[in-house]
């Protein structure tokens, strides 16, 4: 589904990631972890065509990310960042809503389709009486699943979430979790998160991708455990 080829990343005279080559499949729940500073939140960014690789190229159902206009981009992967959001006066079905800005006309305008597609997005995350409700009055992960439902009515393959925890209480952590695994197995996304919750990444995800520079380490969750890397990187 989405392949990196023999890409290269970095900022400055620093590299991040150096030759790396892997692919993530459809239907799986995918935790990228690393240090502090490994590249965690520039790879997604790449990977959404936000930042410039300095070598190599991704790749979505065999089309170059960089090749992309921004609309077709957006049809392709939605990205979910990690900053809180708090838009008062904005009900959550009009946030929802702007997910669908990739195929609506120049003006904006939602058709019945549309409208439907918010809805289903809302359903799905649990989220459907929260419709009118603003975000300015509702918990970090009320907010955090009216963030995920914006991407789903994207109605793209990919989903990345740049730390989609890192507000929620331990509970909410794994019942999110469980939210993003049950997206990617039914609706055969590929859905990849940062985290630095080593326990869900091994416990709940298909798969890990380990930072550690400048490699990219990508295995099933279980063979990850099994073969030590998280042990040597993070020095348990």
């Amino acid at each position: 589904m989405i392949r990196l080829e023999n890409i290269s990343l970095g900022y400055g005279t620093r590299t991040l990631l150096e030759g790396v080559t892997t692919h993530f499949e459809a239907g799986t729940l995918t935790a990228l972890i690393g240090r502090n500073g490994a590249g965690k939140s520039t790879l997604l960014r790449a990977l959404a065509g936000l930042e410039p690789l300095q070598a190599g190229a991704i790749t979505i159902g065999g089309q170059s990310i960089a090749e992309l206009d921004g609309a077709e981009a957006a049809r392709r992967v939605a990205f979910v960042a990690t900053d809180k959001v708090r838009i008062a006066n904005l009900p959550c079905e009009d946030l929802v809503a702007l997910g669908r800005a990739p195929y609506t006309n120049w003006i904006g305008r939602l058709q019945a389709v549309d409208r439907e597609i918010v809805a289903d997005a809302l359903a799905k995350v649990g989220m459907s009486e929260f419709a009118h409700k603003t975000m300015d009055r509702m918990s970090d992960g009320e907010c955090q699943r009216v963030m995920i439902a914006r991407a789903l009515a994207q109605q793209t393959p990919v989903i990345l979430l740049d730390e989609p925890t890192a507000f929620l209480d331990m509970p909410n952590r794994y019942e999110l979790c469980r939210l993003l695994q049950r997206l990617a197995h039914d609706g055969q996304k590929v859905i990849l998160f940062s985290t630095h919750e080593l326990d869900i990444a091994t416990k709940m995800c298909d798969a890990i991708a380990l930072i550690d520079t400048p490699q990219l380490l990508h295995q099933p969750a279980s063979e990850m455990v099994a073969g030590g890397a998280i042990e040597r990187l993070f020095g348990i």
